[in-house]
């Protein structure tokens, strides 16, 4: 190949490679088209969402996907997923976005995006008062309940013992029901999902043991879908700047969001 050929061939698909990514990044500007975004949202995880008595959807998940839609100026559709099947709704384009107390770790960022975070969150193995658990040796012999695919599960998963007997279930409200049946002797979950346990079962004399992540919580984009995630990325910073995350973070959490990673 001479030169010349050589020149236009790596022309051409330099070209190529830029009229795909281009092609590729449409999630904003389909949204502003149809002046609608379709959002993942969680109904099983209470503060963050959870169904209402009116039977709608609510939490600190809800109040930042409608904040989102607003400050772009288009309707929501919030579309209820489960721990298991959030990514793959942003994957195949189900969802625009996915905002779903959705953890950022390595294996997640091969086939999504993420925006800076948006709320605090940390996970945490619970359990009753009369079993002493001070650290993850402390498990071994121990049955535990913990939510599949979840960062809670790749955290426990790492620390446990072998003679751990890690019960895995589908979602979260099933993970909590085993515990709160007595199932199992432990959960490993949200301080703020067993804060509501504690509320609402104080006869379990359920107790925090040890932390197993401080996880915050990110917005999950399209792979390369960088002109949405950039978008998304200056309403959040704005909204940390006006003090509104912190609002939200205080509503559903009782404290301020406090210091988030930008990256």
């Amino acid at each position: 190949m001479n030169i010349s050929k050589r020149t236009f061939t790596l022309g051409l698909a330099a070209a190529l490679l830029t009229a795909s990514a281009v092609q590729a990044q449409t999630a904003l500007d389909d949204v502003m088209k149809a002046k609608e975004i379709k959002i993942a949202i969680p109904t099983d995880f209470p503060p963050y969402g959870f169904v209402g008595t009116d039977l709608k959807p609510q939490g600190l998940d809800i109040d930042m996907a409608n904040y989102i839609a607003a400050k772009l100026g288009v309707k929501v559709e919030l579309l209820p997923v489960t721990t298991a099947n959030r990514i793959a709704y942003l994957q195949t384009k189900k969802a625009d976005l996915v905002i779903s107390t959705l953890g950022k770790n390595p294996d997640r960022e091969k086939v999504i995006d993420f925006t800076i975070a948006y709320s605090p969150f940390f996970i945490a193995v619970f359990g009753p008062k009369t079993i002493v658990v001070k650290s993850p040796a402390d498990l071994a012999g121990k049955s535990i309940s913990v939510t599949r695919g979840s960062v809670d599960d790749a955290e426990l998963t790492k620390v446990a013992p072998p003679s751990t007997e890690l019960r895995r279930f589908e979602d979260n409200n099933s993970t909590i029901s085993a515990f709160a049946a007595g199932q199992t002797q432990l959960v490993a979950t949200s301080a703020q999902v067993a804060g509501n346990l504690m509320a609402r079962s104080p006869q379990l004399g359920t107790e925090y043991k040890f932390v197993l992540k401080d996880s915050p919580n990110f917005i999950g984009v399209g792979k390369g879908e960088d002109k949405m995630r950039l978008k998304i990325n200056d309403i959040l910073a704005d909204a940390k700047k006006s003090g509104d995350i912190d609002k939200m973070a205080m509503k559903w959490l009782g404290r301020p969001a406090g210091d988030l990673p930008l990256n």
